[in-house]
């Protein structure tokens, strides 16, 4: 019996060994992991993790960086939690205020440093091109050669959307958060998949109800966006231009001659009301051959939901209001009208 009582202490005390060292492992690991190398630290680091780059590599630079104290930890945790293959490519801010857990969930979810660029509704594509110049994003010709490639099997809205025409129109006016690094390419993307996520299904089912495709209410909503400030001006005059349309008048639309010449006048000149292009809506009936601005909410919605009037004119007075006028003698009587010269 007493061999059996000192065998059982023995199981005990070797139990209690273990369990001990089981959890100052546990605790070291704990410490290595979930702890900061300089909970202190001031300093922040930019950081980029090239494509191909392993944890390995990744270990040892935040090491030398000092924003880990050990590349076998790091390791150790990014395969332990099936994060291996995770880590995504990009520039970060890191710091040894932060955690081993921390760095690694950073780049597993790709929260790499962002610029915020804000393209403005109006602009044409060629606002948008020099805009990302001077953002050092990507050269002019460059974004203008690639908005006339064909996204639409990547985008259905633009399937209706004529193949010999760019993307003039659907890169969406929005603030964006654009990662160092990304390219016209990536830009472009980010832009039509907000426009794709804006147009929404209801949008879209109205659209289809009022037998219109998605390019003609584009084409509607950045002349709008050219035209009118204000969401009520807007849908006023969206229901004077498809009254238009309907009737064959021609849309006579000085924006649309300012997108030829690149001008911006509030009044055209005669002489530029006489431009052969299929963008002269004095020139030729119907819609111009695309979208003349990059439309926001406010324009594609008026053009889809266009407020019903008796009005067939309008013009702009000195106080900034809308004049609407019935008849073309109402339109040149009202002040003040200044005809185009």
């Amino acid at each position: 019996m007493i061999p059996e009582k000192i065998n059982s202490k023995i199981l005990k005390r070797d139990t209690l060994i273990v369990a001990f060292l089981v959890l100052v492992v546990f605790i070291f690991l704990c410490f290595e992991i979930y702890v900061p190398a300089n909970p202190f630290s001031n300093t922040t680091v930019a950081y980029v993790v090239e494509k191909g780059s392993d944890d390995v590599k990744i270990a040892k630079d935040l090491q030398q960086l000092k924003i880990i104290r050990s590349p076998a930890f790091f390791q150790f945790y990014v395969v332990a939690s099936f994060q291996h293959s995770s880590l995504q490519a990009g520039k970060y801010n890191f710091s040894a205020r932060m955690s081993v857990y921390d760095i690694v969930k950073k780049m597993s979810r790709g929260d790499v440093i962002k610029n915020e660029i804000t393209l403005l509704a109006g602009w044409d594509s060629k606002d948008i091109s020099q805009y990302l110049e001077e953002k050092d994003i990507c050269k002019k010709g460059e974004f203008l050669d690639l908005i006339k490639n064909d996204y639409s099997l990547e985008f259905d809205f633009l399937k209706d959307k004529p193949k010999t025409l760019s993307i003039e129109g659907y890169i969406f006016p929005d603030t964006y958060q654009i990662a160092e690094g990304d390219t016209c390419q990536d830009v472009i993307g980010i832009t039509l998949a907000n426009f794709g996520k804006k147009l929404d299904a209801e949008l879209r089912a109205e659209i289809t109800k009022q037998k219109k495709s998605i390019f003609d209410i584009v084409v509607m909503a950045s002349m709008l966006e050219k035209e009118m400030r204000t969401l009520a001006d807007k849908k006023m005059v969206s229901g004077i231009l498809w009254k238009r349309l309907e009737i064959g008048m021609p849309l006579q639309l000085d924006a649309t001659v300012n997108y030829i010449t690149n001008k911006n006048d509030p009044g055209v000149s005669i002489k530029d009301t006489k431009i052969d292009s299929p963008y002269n809506t004095y020139k030729y009936k119907g819609l111009p051959k695309g979208p003349i601005s990059s439309p926001g909410m406010d324009s594609i919605r008026a053009a889809i939901y266009p407020k019903a009037n008796s009005y067939l004119f309008y013009q702009t007075g000195k106080d900034g209001k809308t004049i609407f006028s019935r008849t073309l003698q109402e339109h040149i009587l009202s002040k003040p009208y200044k005809p185009a010269s």
